[in-house]
C-alpha cells in the first residue's frame, strides 16, 4: 500500500500537550491513531500515550486477524491497548480519573476500518469533496443532530469538550466502530483532535483534499486554527494521508 502523508503536534496556548500519535505502516497495513487525553496532573497526557503505544503495539497480532470479522477484531483490539493501557499506568491512582479520546483507521488492500471515542475525527475526502466524517460523541454533536447549531457553530459552543464518550481503563463506554468499502487512489484521510476542526472551516478541509496539498498547506492551516482561538488554542494534533 502506497500512501503520502504528514503529521504534526502542537501544544497551543496549554500548558503541557495532553494529545498523541502514532501510525504503523509497513506492506501489509497502515495504522494511523489520534487521541486527545483528559485529566488533571498529567493523567490525560499518560492516557494518550499509553493508549496509542498500547494499541500500535499489538498491530501485528490484531492485524492479522483481520480477514475475519474486522468489526470484533478492531473491537477486541482496542480492549486489549486499554489494558496496555492500565497496565501502563501501574498504581499510579490518577489513573482512574484519566480519559483520553481516539481516532483509528485501519486500511488493507481490501479493507478499511475507523474507530473513534470521543472528539477526535476522521475525515474522508476526494478532490475537494468530503464523503464523510465520524460522529463526535459529545454534547454539541448532539445539539447538531438536531438542528439547534451548525457545523462551524460546534467548535465555539461553550459546551465544546463536554464528551459522552471516552477510553478510561474502567472501560465504561464502548468506541464506534465501522466498516467501509477500501481506500481508493487520490483519496484523503484526516485525523484530528479538537484543537484543530474547531477552528477549521467546511471549505478549508475540502482545500486539503486538492490534489497538491501538502505538508506547508498542513502546518498554515493549523497555525490559522491556533491563531482563531485568541490566545486560548487547545493542543492541535493532525494525521493526513493520501493514497497513491
Amino acid at each position: 500500500m502506497k500512501l503520502e502523508y504528514y503529521q504534526l503536534t502542537s501544544i497551543g496556548n496549554r500548558k503541557i500537550n495532553q494529545d498523541y500519535m502514532q501510525h504503523d505502516l509497513n506492506d501489509h497495513y497502515a495504522l494511523f491513531v489520534v487521541a486527545d487525553g483528559l485529566g488533571g496532573h498529567h493523567a490525560g497526557e499518560k492516557a494518550s500515550r499509553f493508549f496509542c503505544k498500547g494499541l500500535t503495539s499489538l498491530a501485528p497480532e490484531f492485524s492479522s486477524r483481520m480477514g475475519s470479522a474486522p468489526e470484533k477484531v478492531m473491537y477486541d483490539w482496542i480492549d486489549a491497548a486499554i489494558d496496555k493501557m492500565k497496565v501502563a499506568f501501574g498504581g499510579d491512582e490518577g489513573a482512574i480519573d484519566a480519559h483520553t479520546t481516539c481516532a483509528i483507521l485501519y486500511m488493507q488492500k481490501d479493507l478499511l476500518v475507523v474507530a473513534h471515542c470521543g472528539d477526535s475525527r476522521v475525515y474522508r475526502l476526494k478532490n475537494g469533496v468530503q464523503l464523510w466524517r465520524t460522529r463526535d460523541h459529545s454534547k454539541t454533536q448532539n445539539l447538531l443532530d438536531k438542528g439547534a447549531l451548525t457545523e462551524q457553530q460546534m467548535g465555539v459552543h461553550p459546551d465544546q469538550g463536554f464528551l459522552t464518550r471516552s477510553i478510561n481503563i474502567l472501560k465504561p463506554y464502548e468506541p464506534e466502530i465501522k466498516v467501509y468499502p477500501p481506500a481508493e487512489k487520490g483519496e484523503i484521510f484526516i485525523l484530528c483532535s479538537d484543537g484543530f476542526w474547531e477552528f477549521t472551516k467546511e471549505a478549508e478541509f475540502r482545500r486539503l483534499a486538492m490534489p497538491n496539498v501538502n505538508k506547508k498547506d498542513l502546518l498554515k492551516q493549523a497555525q490559522l486554527a491556533m491563531f482563531r482561538a485568541g490566545g486560548r488554542s487547545d493542543n492541535i494534533t493532525i494525521q493526513w494521508l493520501r493514497v497513491c
